[in-house]
């Protein structure tokens, strides 16, 4: 990969995306301006900042989705922006108080469906509780941009310390929600016109996932939606940053069989693709079981507890990710970009 021009693995959320933010960012910036005093910012690299205000904390996400196609099955761009959104601030423990968007569109993109995008957008929004309280449209020549993009600010508030995903240690268990890959699998084949009924999980967690966190905040280490580069990304992210090995049992991974065979025949490994509806949480060990048994009570029937954080049995395990197989194990690499550019 060239280091002169910026290529679609930049964009894949994986570690191209990281080396990008490190580059343009994080290296032009003093340590003491990637937060303000008593927050988060640049110094962790979340899902979202964190400012502190008085004793409760404000959390905010901005994330830009450039899906294709813009209706897909279980959704559209819009219907996404909300929830991604949603998500980005509920797997920190905040509360969705307010949200903005800036969308930008081309020059002739059809009004009838922009109003299904904005009506799924604010039907999200309104269903869970959240404000719209602001925005901006602009409208690029045609052909300057590919139909539409839809940028989304979410804001939050934790009324305690929300969750930075910087306290992992060995022991803690790794909890996901639910089923796996539906987002990255509904949108291959749609771009592939492949009809194999596979809907995409694109939802908020405000009612099913938020509660459990709020429940467990004590001894929940770190939570995030495995979007771009699935559950593979946000574990081998993890690992790095604490210096440990993280071993996940590959057969307790829940996945939904239409899922997994039509993955299996394209080649791909659900495990690098994205999920719009699912959280992962590292739990302290001796609570993992009563944080899935309150998210299936919540709704989420198949939370599932896959894995831990252990210390590295050898060196070169260290800040990486070993998935056990019904043949053995093997290392779970940091996920190639593959050729799904607009995902999300």
């Amino acid at each position: 990969m060239s280091d002169n021009i910026v290529t679609l693995a930049h964009g894949s959320g994986a570690r191209e995306s990281w080396e990008i933010v490190e580059r343009l960012f994080r290296r032009r910036t003093p340590p003491k301006l990637m937060k303000t005093e008593g927050g988060y910012g640049l110094d962790v690299l979340d899902d979202g900042a964190v400012i502190r205000v008085g004793d409760s904390y404000v959390v905010i996400s901005v994330d830009s989705f450039t899906v294709n196609p813009i209706f897909f099955p279980g959704g559209d761009i819009g219907h996404l922006a909300a929830s991604g959104t949603i998500n980005d601030l509920v797997v920190m423990g905040a509360t969705p108080t307010a949200f903005m968007d800036s969308i930008v569109v081309e020059e002739g993109f059809p009004m009838d469906d922009l109003e299904k995008i904005v009506g799924s957008m604010t039907q999200v929004l309104f269903s869970e509780g959240v404000a719209l309280v602001g925005g901006d449209f602009k409208v690029m020549p045609r052909g300057a941009i590919d139909k539409i993009v839809v940028t989304a600010t979410g804001v939050g508030i934790s009324e305690g310390p929300p969750i930075v995903d910087t306290e992992l240690r060995p022991g803690d268990k790794i909890v996901v929600t639910g089923p796996i890959a539906q987002h990255g699998a509904a949108i291959l084949a749609a771009q592939l016109g492949v009809d194999v009924k596979i809907v995409s999980d694109s939802r908020p967690l405000t009612r099913t996932v938020l509660p459990v966190i709020k429940e467990f905040r004590s001894v929940i280490d770190a939570a995030r939606d495995p979007t771009r580069g699935g559950l593979a990304a946000v574990l081998n992210e993890w690992a790095r940053a604490c210096g440990c090995t993280i071993v996940i049992d590959r057969a307790r991974v829940p996945i939904e069989e239409p899922t997994m065979e039509f993955l299996d025949a394209m080649g791909v490994d659900p495990l690098t693709m994205a999920c719009e509806g699912v959280a992962v949480l590292a739990v302290r060990s001796g609570h993992e079981e009563q944080v899935a048994e309150m998210l299936r009570e919540k709704g989420e029937k198949r939370a599932s507890v896959v894995g831990e954080v252990v210390k590295p049995p050898t060196q070169f395990l260290r800040g990486r990710v070993v998935a056990r197989t019904e043949v053995g194990g093997r290392v779970l690499v940091e996920p190639k970009p593959v050729n799904l550019p607009r995902i999300c």
